[in-house]
């Protein structure tokens, strides 16, 4: 277990170094909020159960080529923005209608960095598209995967924090 418990830990310190209110309800995002060069497909995502306005929240987007998910330089696109309980949201320009997958982490305390405990375990909250599954290890590309289309698409991420 506590080999796993590493491991997860480990996968999740490379998405930090590649590096209305109401759920549902956050205020509108404008062209300038947006990152990426402006074109005809635009991503928000909305990151929800955010336990604090603490810090803030970074969301990382990846490609559709696998071998650069979660991998050091890998990253399509990234954004910083202050946390808002329960629900933050960025918006995202992206080059093409394709696959992409997404990764978040909540970083209550602004460092920059996916906080971890001594053994490697994560102490911020984090979470990925599709929900993707991370009960031993970061999730696979294929798990996390998503199909983006021309025009406006938006995708909920649930943040899970350590127990």
């Amino acid at each position: 277990m506590k080999a796993r418990s590493v491991l997860i830990g480990a996968i999740l310190a490379t998405l930090a170094a590649g590096s209305a209110r109401a759920e549902g309800l956050a205020a509108p995002l404008t062209d300038k909020d947006c990152v990426g060069r402006k074109g005809d497909v635009r991503l928000i995502v909305q990151v929800g159960a955010l336990r604090s306005n603490a810090g803030e929240v970074t969301i990382t987007i990846y490609p559709s080529d696998p071998d650069r998910f979660l991998a050091p330089r890998g990253k399509l696109l990234r954004q910083r923005v202050k946390a808002s309980a329960p629900m933050t949201q960025a918006c995202f320009n992206l080059p093409v209608a394709d696959a992409y997958a997404v990764a978040v982490y909540h970083d209550a305390n602004a460092d920059r960095e996916f906080g971890r405990n001594q053994i490697g375990m994560p102490t911020e909250g984090y979470g990925f598209s599709n929900d993707a599954p991370t009960r031993y290890a970061a999730p696979s590309y294929d798990a996390a995967r998503f199909m983006v289309k021309p025009g406006d698409n938006t995708i909920r991420i649930k943040v899970r924090y350590p127990r």
